[in-house]
């Protein structure tokens, strides 16, 4: 089947639907901003400030597997020597504002990747067009992955090492907190935006600007930056490194899968069209 004539559309059609994609997503980003500031008091408290609490799931998780393991109380969270201050006049006005709209980013991810969809199928070919609900589907999913991933491996290993981290025992842990949110709010984003890499990749080899090889060729280097940030964000000890090392080396490994198997559907359509 032959891809819809582009043609139809000229470059100012493509860029006013480009600005009304962008338009209706800003709309459903705010709906959902408005029904999470009704519910911004369990965000807070319950979610953005859980991973705070010793408490917190991720944490006793890591505490009962260190009884496991025979490690006794080495990596069981007691205590979290920090406290969170707003040190600017409209600090927690613009941080409840902000909050809620990337809460509501969040979950309007699936109605923002219909829109994505809408504006790059004439692109598809007519057989790839209907896999609309199965893309948004997997996309989503995705997402949510990374988000949840984020949340409950990527923060609190993060927040446990900051709170805990001192140069000396002269300087105490005040964090702002408008630093505390923003530390979150990346983390999270992030890691959704990462678990996306395989979608990523299926449209750029579909575009012909990535190849199985090229990331075959450099996956050496993947594995590095992987790494490092996984080195980052987590305390210095080889186990927290892997636990988030290795969903983010899963990641890559299924996109260069995926890239093979457009690149070999693109080299035989390729090929019969000859």
């Amino acid at each position: 089947m032959e891809k819809k004539e582009l043609k139809e559309m000229s470059f100012l059609d493509h860029l006013e639907e480009l600005r009304w994609l962008l338009v209706r997503s800003t709309v459903a980003i705010l709906v959902f901003a408005t029904f999470t500031f009704f519910v911004s008091d369990y965000i807070f408290d319950v979610i953005i400030f859980g991973p705070k609490s010793p408490d917190f799931i991720t944490y006793r998780f890591f505490c009962d597997l260190s009884h496991q393991l025979g490690f006794a109380d080495s990596i069981c969270v007691t205590e979290m020597p920090f406290i969170i201050q707003n040190i600017d006049v409209e600090g927690q006005v613009n941080i409840l504002v902000w909050t809620c709209i990337t809460a509501g980013f969040i979950l309007a991810f699936p109605y923002i990747l219909l829109q994505l969809w809408n504006f790059i199928s004439p692109a598809l070919y007519e057989n790839e067009r209907k896999h609309a609900k199965l893309f948004i589907f997997i996309a989503s999913s995705l997402f949510f992955l990374g988000v949840l991933f984020g949340y409950f491996v990527v923060v609190p290993m993060s927040v446990n090492f900051f709170a805990t981290f001192k140069v000396s025992d002269v300087v105490q842990n005040q964090f702002s907190f408008d630093s505390y949110i923003g530390m979150i709010k990346t983390s999270v984003i992030a890691s959704g935006l990462f678990f996306e890499l395989p979608i990523i990749i299926y449209f750029l080899t579909k575009l012909g600007l990535v190849t199985p090889q090229f990331l075959r060729q450099y996956w050496k280097y993947a594995v590095v930056i992987i790494l490092i940030v996984a080195a980052i964000v987590t305390p210095p000890d080889v186990v927290s490194q892997l636990i988030v090392a290795i969903p983010m080396l899963v990641i890559y490994e299924a996109s260069i899968f995926i890239s093979s198997i457009v690149y070999k559907n693109q080299q035989k359509r390729d090929g019969q069209l000859s």
